[in-house]
């Protein structure tokens, strides 16, 4: 399975590169800065923006599926740049004929949001209801798109040890007002996603 991941110098995009080469993936990561990477032997790297198409192309060329796992451009501000880049990769994709993409967004976006736990659904319509409007606006480009896609929904990610317990589902709610999911677990659940098909044009919520 030939894979290009976008997002791939992030806490959780590194993690994303590493479990596709384990998994034998032929592993393409898309990056601004080489550098930040970190260890990813065996993993070609394309260097490039969200806004060079000419290098999207490049990075997409006689690949079978896409991983996303961009992050927010500007914490707590809306940033269109980033919307813009969503849809320049789904258009990108289409042009290339990649079919399957694995898009990692955030639970509490659209419909999940009754089911997030409180504290979230607090945070997303106070605090960051600029970032979750950004996520809506990117679901909605990879939702229109023609592509087998795959939304995937984590609640807050941390930094410890996979535990592989996690619950995917449209319909699964938060069991605690502030979940959370280790970023090896959620990578570890992406990836599966590249050739699973259960969830083809689905947006399932990853919670414990």
């Amino acid at each position: 399975m030939r894979v290009t991941v976008f997002g791939a110098t992030g806490r959780t995009g590194r993690e994303v590169v590493a479990r596709a080469l384990a998994a034998g993936m032929d592993v393409t990561a898309y990056v601004r800065d080489p550098a930040r990477l970190g260890p990813a032997d065996g993993a070609r790297v394309v260097t490039g923006t969200l806004d060079d198409d000419a290098r999207l192309a490049e990075a997409l060329a006689g690949r079978d599926a896409a991983v996303s796992a961009l992050g927010v451009g500007r914490p707590l501000r809306s940033d269109p740049a980033v919307v813009d880049g969503v849809r320049r990769i789904v258009a990108a994709m289409e042009a290339a004929g990649v079919p399957r993409l694995v898009y990692l967004s955030f639970v509490g976006v659209r419909d999940s949001r009754p089911r997030s736990g409180p504290v979230i659904r607090h945070v997303l319509s106070r605090v960051v209801r600029n970032e979750a409007a950004d996520h809506e606006r990117k679901e909605a480009i990879v939702r229109a798109s023609g592509l087998e896609w795959t939304i995937v929904r984590p609640p807050l990610l941390t930094s410890g040890p996979a535990g592989g317990a996690l619950r995917a589902g449209e319909d699964v709610a938060a069991a605690g007002p502030l979940p959370r999911a280790s970023r090896a677990d959620v990578a570890a659940y992406l990836v599966d996603q590249v050739t699973a098909r259960d969830q083809t044009r689905r947006a399932p919520s990853l919670l414990p």
